[in-house]
């Protein structure tokens, strides 16, 4: 087991979900809950494709978003 990252956007269309340690692994979902679920399967699929020495080393980058106030 191993632990990843994924950010999750949502806007009026639903939720769209990414890994940043897993590039191009990527799923959407209608709520946050479905793309969570889909993201999960996502990264289950793509982690079993990869040869082994193109796993990921079992180590966790932390990401961090937030929200900024700017003059537009």
């Amino acid at each position: 087991m191993r632990k990843i990252s994924v950010v999750i956007e949502q806007d009026e269309h639903g939720c769209y979900a990414w890994y940043p340690e897993l590039k191009g692994c990527q799923s959407q979902g209608a709520t946050i809950e479905e793309a969570l679920a889909n993201i999960w399967e996502a990264a289950e699929l793509f982690l079993e494709t990869l040869p082994d020495e193109e796993r990921l080393p079992p180590t966790h980058q932390v990401v961090l978003t937030t929200a900024i106030e700017v003059h537009a």
